[in-house]
């Protein structure tokens, strides 16, 4: 049986291949648990804290037919992630992922009831580091 929390291991390079610019680290949170004075989410199955790594896909077709260049991967870790350096004096570091993962899911969010439906096809990211970005392939 597949577990309807799949996650598939792929590699950063197949999901940035042009490469990924860090826009900030958010902590995620738990609204659950608002009001408790740590209302951070937590990895359901390692207890860890969650993090939001926010990043500008760099692929040209990224920004095509409505779709956003923001991609949010989830870092699962203790501590919040250290964004590396920028090697460009005004923007943001290049950076990869270690551990990335994909599930997918049905994004239904633009169901009417009753009516129109324009379900979708989505995945989320998730990983267990950020790390500055390696050397990126040369452009074809």
């Amino acid at each position: 049986m597949v577990p309807l929390s799949l996650r598939v291991p792929v590699p950063f390079e197949y999901v940035f291949p042009h490469g990924a610019l860090a826009l900030g680290v958010d902590a995620q949170v738990d609204f659950d648990r608002r009001g408790e004075g740590d209302d951070q989410a937590r990895d359901k199955d390692s207890g860890e804290r969650i993090w939001v790594v926010r990043v500008m896909d760099l692929d040209p077709e990224a920004g095509r037919f409505g779709r956003t260049t923001e991609v949010k991967v989830k870092v699962i870790a203790p501590h919040r992630p250290v964004l590396p350096t920028s090697s460009v004096p005004g923007y943001p570091p290049s950076v990869e992922f270690d551990g990335l993962t994909l599930t997918p899911y049905v994004d239904s969010q633009r169901c009417k009831p009753g009516g129109d439906c324009k379900a979708r096809m989505a995945y989320s990211l998730r990983a267990s580091a950020v790390k500055p970005a390696g050397v990126l392939p040369a452009a074809a």
